[in-house]
C-alpha cells in the first residue's frame, strides 16, 4: 500500500506523503493538503504494520519505545524519502518528504552566484538557515556537489537522515547517518575532525557543543557547512551567540568573527500559479561585519547587508524585489510576505 501511494504522490508532483490513522491518504502539492477520498480511511492497526516494515530493523526497537523515528528509504526507479514516523491519539501516522534521486546542479536553483562561490573557499563557516522545508538541505548537497565535481577533497557529512546521496568524484565523500553510524552530531564531528577531513557537513546544528567543535572545524582548516532554524542573518548570529553562557560569549564572538564565511536565510514563496520559487537574504563576512560581532554590535548587521551589495550581500527584501521584478511573484504576494518578515522581526 505505501509503495503503491509513493509512486502515486510522484504522478500527482506532491512534495508530502501524509498517512494518518483512520484519515484518507493524504498529499501536499504546492504547500495545501489534498485527501484521497477515492480511496479508503487507513486502518489503525493495518497502517502501523505497513509503517514497521519499512523502518529499518536496527531501529525498530527505539521506535516502539520512543514512538518517534526519522530515517530515509530509497525506492530503485521511484525515488528517495525522507521519512518520520510517529504516535498520536488515534494511531501511528508517517510523513514522507520526496527527495530528488540526483543532486541538483547549482545553477537550476536560482540563487545568486555569491553563494556558490563559498564552495571554493578552503576553511571557514557557512551556515543555511531558515524554517522547516526551506530547502535548506537541497542548497547544502548542491555546494557539496559542486566541491565533489571541482576538487580533491576528503568530505565527511553527517545526517538525520541521510537525503541527498552523493558518489566519489574528484573528492572522496563518506556520508554517515545519525544512529545508523554515529550516536551524535557531537561524537561524529569529534572524531571527524582526526579523520584527515577537508570538508564537513553538519546537517543540523543543535547543541552547543556541536558548534563548538563546528568553529574549531573551521579554525583548523575544515570548510564547514551546517543547517539551523533561523531566519534572518543578524538574527542567526544572535542566536548563536546566545546559547552560550554570559563568561563565554566574548570568547565565541571572537570565533565566530574570525571563521565564519557567510550565512544564507532561505525562504520557499508560494507562486500564483501553486509553484514555489525560493528567496534569500545573503551576508558575506568582511572586515566590517567581523567588527560588528567582535564587539558585540550585531544590531548594525542589518544594515551592513542593505549597503553591502558590492561584496554580493542582499536582504530578503531586495531579493523579493528581484522576483517582482522578474515577474516570478505578484505585487500581492510580494506585500504579503513583507508584512510576514516585519512581524516576525
Amino acid at each position: 500500500m505505501i509503495l503503491e501511494l509513493l509512486k502515486l504522490s510522484l504522478e500527482h508532483k506532491a512534495s508530502d506523503i501524509i498517512l494518518s490513522s483512520e484519515n484518507y491518504p493524504a498529499f501536499k502539492v504546492s504547500g495545501e493538503i489534498v485527501y484521497l477520498e477515492e480511496r479508503w480511511k487507513l486502518d489503525a492497526e493495518s497502517l502501523k504494520k505497513d509503517i514497521l516494515s519499512i523502518i529499518p530493523e536496527r531501529h525498530q526497537d527505539t521506535f516502539l519505545k520512543t514512538y518517534e523515528l526519522d530515517f530515509s528509504i530509497e525506492l530503485k526507479w521511484v525515488s528517495r524519502f525522507r521519512v518520520n514516523a510517529f504516535k498520536q491519539k488515534n494511531g501511528f501516522w508517517v510523513v514522507f518528504r520526496v527527495i530528488s534521486s540526483t543532486v541538483p546542479e547549482f545553477e537550476t536553483l536560482g540563487l545568486p552566484k555569491v553563494i556558490q562561490s563559498f564552495s571554493h573557499r578552503k576553511s571557514g563557516l557557512v551556515l543555511i538557515t531558515g524554517w522547516v522545508w526551506a530547502w535548506k538541505s537541497t542548497t547544502l548537497a548542491s555546494l557539496i556537489h559542486e566541491i565533489n565535481k571541482n576538487y580533491k577533497k576528503h568530505i565527511i557529512t553527517v545526517e538525520d537522515p541521510i537525503e541527498y546521496v552523493h558518489e566519489s568524484d574528484k573528492s572522496l565523500i563518506e556520508q554517515r547517518e545519525l544512529w545508523g553510524s554515529t550516536l551524535s552530531f557531537e561524537n561524529w564531528l569529534k572524531y571527524a575532525l582526526r579523520q584527515a577531513s577537508d570538508v564537513v557537513m553538519i546537517g543540523e546544528m543543535r547543541d552547543i557543543e556541536t558548534f563548538r567543535l563546528a568553529l574549531r572545524a573551521a579554525e583548523t582548516g575544515n570548510l564547514v557547512f551546517a543547517t539551523l532554524h533561523t531566519s534572518g542573518a543578524a538574527r542567526t548570529v544572535s542566536r548563536i551567540i546566545d546559547m552560550f553562557p554570559g563568561e563565554e560569549k566574548w570568547y565565541i564572538r571572537a570565533q565566530l568573527a574570525e571563521s565564519l564565511l557567510g550565512i544564507v536565510w532561505q525562504d520557499l514563496i508560494k507562486k500564483e500559479d501553486g509553484s514555489r520559487v525560493m528567496a534569500v537574504e545573503v551576508l558575506v563576512k568582511n572586515k566590517a561585519i567581523e567588527n560588528m560581532i567582535r564587539e558585540d554590535h550585531v544590531h548594525q548587521i542589518d544594515s551592513a547587508i542593505e549597503t553591502g551589495k558590492e561584496h554580493g550581500m542582499i536582504t530578503m527584501i531586495k531579493f523579493l524585489e528581484y522576483l517582482l521584478s522578474k515577474n516570478e511573484i505578484t505585487q500581492e504576494i510580494f506585500e504579503a510576505h513583507v508584512k510576514k518578515y516585519w512581524l516576525d522581526s
